[in-house]
């Protein structure tokens, strides 16, 4: 249980590393608020490696701890509500078996997206920014296929201690 909880502390540590990191990264200036979603390889790690209990919990303090520490409860609310979204969709397309690590990620990137879209419309009190849910589901779709391949291959030569 100690070496269990010990590898889900490492793991949301990389996970709030690896998305400090990507705040460094540049904006793309003709699509604000698009990102590659780093931090969902460890998403797909720990959902892969352990249970889709411990995703959502080294997500969830992942989260709260980022927010606390680089942003604001805006912060949080969006990245609150792209990851439960994500999470329900993954935790559910993984159980099925019928889906890569690539697929579930794809998935997780598209939902992630749409669900911070839902919070900006529900906060900024505008139905208009919906119709930038194209734009997010393709940005979704590669940045879940970038992702979802890095974390097939670490997932798949990580010693099988880890879980």
């Amino acid at each position: 249980m100690a070496k269990r909880v010990a590898f889900l502390g490492v793991f949301t540590a990389l996970g709030l590393i690896l998305g400090w990191l990507e705040s460094l990264l540049p904006v793309f200036p003709f699509a604000p608020g698009i990102k590659i979603g780093l931090a969902n390889i460890i998403t797909l790690l720990v959902l892969y490696r352990f249970s889709w209990k411990e995703a959502a919990s080294v997500n969830l303090l992942r989260i709260g701890l980022s927010s606390v520490l680089f942003g604001n409860i805006s912060v949080f609310l969006y990245s609150l509500s792209g990851t439960v979204l994500s999470l329900v969709i993954m935790g559910l397309l993984k159980k099925t078996d019928k889906f890569s690590v690539v697929g579930v990620s794809v998935s997780g990137g598209v939902m992630h997206n749409i669900g911070q879209i839902l919070m900006a419309a529900l906060l900024m009190e505008n139905r208009i920014i919906l119709y930038y849910i194209p734009i997010l589901v393709v940005s979704g779709v590669v940045a879940g296929v970038l992702t979802g391949l890095t974390g097939a291959v670490l997932h798949k030569h990580l010693p099988e201690e880890i879980s």
